[in-house]
């Protein structure tokens, strides 16, 4: 059930009370100084492979990979050419880093309904094979950046190509089922992110359908993706942590 707030303090207007069905995180991407080094490091330290480099996001002046985990995808993102907003992140960040989550629905209007009844602004519509995304604007959700898409059918991805389920590995880990969240205001933040989930944050935390979004205190360096959780092949590495592009990378 749906349920309409007053106005924060910040002139939003959130929701109490919130579900919807068919909602998961899909994808997550970091950004790089250069990608080849962090690329290099990843694919190493997860057993992952490329599985798709997509020519167009050169236009953006950016260069980038994608990694399947099982049927979610990893990507790394790094400029290419000078005056990106990926070059300008990393320069606030002060190095490499998480940059962002993508959120899968079923019903994208309803996605879309809320987040504009939520005074959040949707900065892009973005297209592709089979997907549509809604990229919002991150001043208004905070964290990192944030985009609900919605794919056609489900289990497709065209942001990767049609080809990236022949590259999933299994060897080292096996699912991405959890992202870490560094805020400023991390209560603020969580309410704002479970809003366009359509779930409601309980604590600094919110459940997707098979994955969970935790907000913790940012540092100095300030908001970004802190962390991720994925599930390790071999159960006796549960516990272990590793970071790769300036992010936690915790083994489940």
């Amino acid at each position: 059930m749906l349920m309409t707030a007053q106005p924060d303090k910040n002139g939003h207007r959130g929701l109490l009370t919130c579900f919807t069905r068919g909602m998961r995180l899909r994808q997550i991407c970091l950004v790089a100084a250069d990608l080849r080094p962090a690329e290099t490091a990843l694919l190493d330290a997860l057993g992952l492979e490329v599985a798709f480099r997509d020519p167009a996001i050169g236009q953006f002046g950016l260069r980038h990979g994608l990694y399947p985990v099982g049927d979610r995808l990893l990507e790394i993102v790094s400029p290419r050419t000078g005056d990106t907003t990926a070059g300008r992140y990393l320069e606030r960040r002060g190095g490499d880093a998480g940059y962002m989550v993508i959120l899968q629905t079923e019903d994208l209007a309803a996605a879309r309904s809320r987040v504009e009844g939520a005074g959040i602004r949707i900065v892009t519509v973005a297209e592709g094979p089979g997907v549509t995304g809604l990229h919002l604007h991150p001043k208004d959700v905070g964290g990192a950046l944030l985009s609900v898409d919605r794919a056609q059918p489900p289990d497709s991805w065209g942001w990767a190509g049609d080809d990236w389920r022949y590259h999933a590995r299994g060897e080292v880990v096996t699912d991405l089922v959890g992202a870490e969240v560094a805020a400023a205001d991390p209560d603020f933040v969580a309410e704002r992110w479970s809003v366009v989930a359509g779930r409601p944050a309980h604590g600094r935390s919110i459940a997707l359908d098979d994955a969970t979004i935790s907000f913790v205190p940012a540092d100095a360096r300030g908001d970004a993706l802190s962390g991720m959780s994925l599930v390790a092949a071999d159960r006796t590495r549960a516990g272990e942590s590793l970071v790769v592009c300036g992010t936690r990378i915790d083994l489940v």
